[in-house]
């Protein structure tokens, strides 16, 4: 249930995959946000979480120029935040880095993660494998299908991958995944830590998963001083929970001058009860612990969602990029499956680049409106992460639309 006027959703924390969050998970959270705040103001976890970043995640990421995307648009320059050449293929890798490190120091013996194109899973399954930790991995069986190579390096870097359907059915995407792996972590907060893969769920989650990502503002904002003497004009990233668009934008809130744009997945159609853009048609309502919007029906249950990216099809979004949308800090566009293909194919072939199907939700709002900025306007795409977890499935919904 998702309806914020039910009696059942009241409470600091309140449902989360239909189901109440105990007193003693509350307590559990509450211990959680201490830890962190304690281990972020410890200067011996930050230099760890520092040299680990270095070191594993190869910090900090490129600022390429698309010069032939540039030219052939004829409109502002588009430089893209390269988070696809990092070692474990994403973004994921910085949040999980540092919940996965979290975790150590709060002396718990492994992780429990959810995951959607696999990209958390992979990420969480080598930060647990460095860091001598044992790792579960929760998928939903649709995504498993068709993110095989994804489940394959989660078990062989160690992982136990375990199979979500949706209440027996045979089907089961993020928001299943996500509702079961916060059901076998609160039997097992004893000594296992949930590692979140987007900035969802109860506080204090959304809050870590963001600060673990906001060294992408920061980055962005230092190489594009130092690359081009200036600030860009414009930030566009992609919009699943939110996690890496919140990274994106949080150095820049404070530059009025400065758009930052979010890309929500619509589907194959906007409007379509399947579409995932919550921002866009959603409304607010309350699961998973946290009160923000979501597709749902009129008596408030969560529609089920689908998009040619994994990564996007949660039917909610971020608590706080809700908050910067309300606000009219952050605006936010829909993308369908078919431009999100187009523009994958554009980058491909005018840059030599294979992005992935999230990454190419931002590269079809960044091909749209580069042509309508003056040429001294600059744009940075986020991608967040590789195409070639993606290449089998592309090529299928290739060979579909022939």
């Amino acid at each position: 249930m998702a309806n914020e006027n039910d009696s059942r959703s009241r409470g600091r924390f309140d449902v989360y995959g239909g189901q109440y969050v105990p007193e003693t998970l509350m307590n559990v959270l509450a211990g959680l946000e201490d830890a962190y705040n304690q281990c972020r103001e410890n200067e011996a976890f930050e230099e760890e979480l520092r040299a680990l970043l270095k070191r594993v995640a190869r910090r900090p990421s490129r600022l390429y120029y698309a010069k032939n995307l540039s030219e052939e648009l004829g409109g502002a320059q588009i430089y893209f935040k390269r988070e696809d050449l990092n070692p474990t293929g994403s973004h994921c890798i910085n949040s999980a880095l540092g919940q996965v490190l979290l975790a150590k120091w709060m002396g718990k013996k492994g992780v429990i993660c959810d995951t959607a194109s696999g990209s958390n899973g992979v990420a969480t399954a080598s930060a647990a494998s460095l860091l001598g930790l044992s790792c579960d991995v929760f998928m939903g069986i649709d995504d498993m299908a068709r993110q095989r190579g994804q489940v394959d390096k989660m078990h062989l870097l160690g992982a136990t991958v375990h199979v979500v359907t949706n209440g027996g059915f045979e089907e089961g995407t993020w928001k299943d995944a996500l509702s079961e792996a916060m059901r076998e972590w609160s039997n097992r907060v004893e000594d296992t830590n949930l590692v979140m893969s987007s900035a969802v769920g109860p506080h204090p989650y959304p809050t870590i998963v963001k600060e673990f990502q906001t060294l992408l503002s920061k980055e962005i904002k230092e190489r594009c001083l130092y690359e081009i003497n200036r600030l860009p004009d414009m930030i566009i990233a992609p919009v699943g929970g939110g996690a890496a668009a919140l990274g994106a934008f949080d150095a820049f809130l404070e530059e009025e001058n400065i758009s930052l744009i979010g890309c929500e997945a619509a589907g194959e159609v906007l409007e379509a009860s399947l579409s995932p853009s919550a921002l866009t048609t959603g409304r607010k309502g309350i699961f998973h612990g946290m009160k923000t919007y979501f597709c749902q029906d009129e008596e408030g249950q969560i529609e089920p969602v689908t998009s040619c990216a994994a990564g996007l099809a949660y039917p909610g979004v971020s608590p706080e990029l809700a908050a910067l949308y309300d606000s009219e800090r952050v605006e936010i566009l829909s993308v369908t499956d078919a431009e999100a293909l187009e523009a994958f194919a554009k980058v491909a072939a005018k840059e030599g680049i294979l992005a992935s199907l999230e990454s190419a939700h931002a590269l079809a709002c960044a091909i749209s409106l580069a042509p309508e900025l003056p040429k001294d306007q600059v744009m940075v795409v986020l991608l967040t992460g590789s195409g070639d977890k993606d290449a089998e499935e592309i090529l299928r919904l290739l060979e579909m639309e022939d």
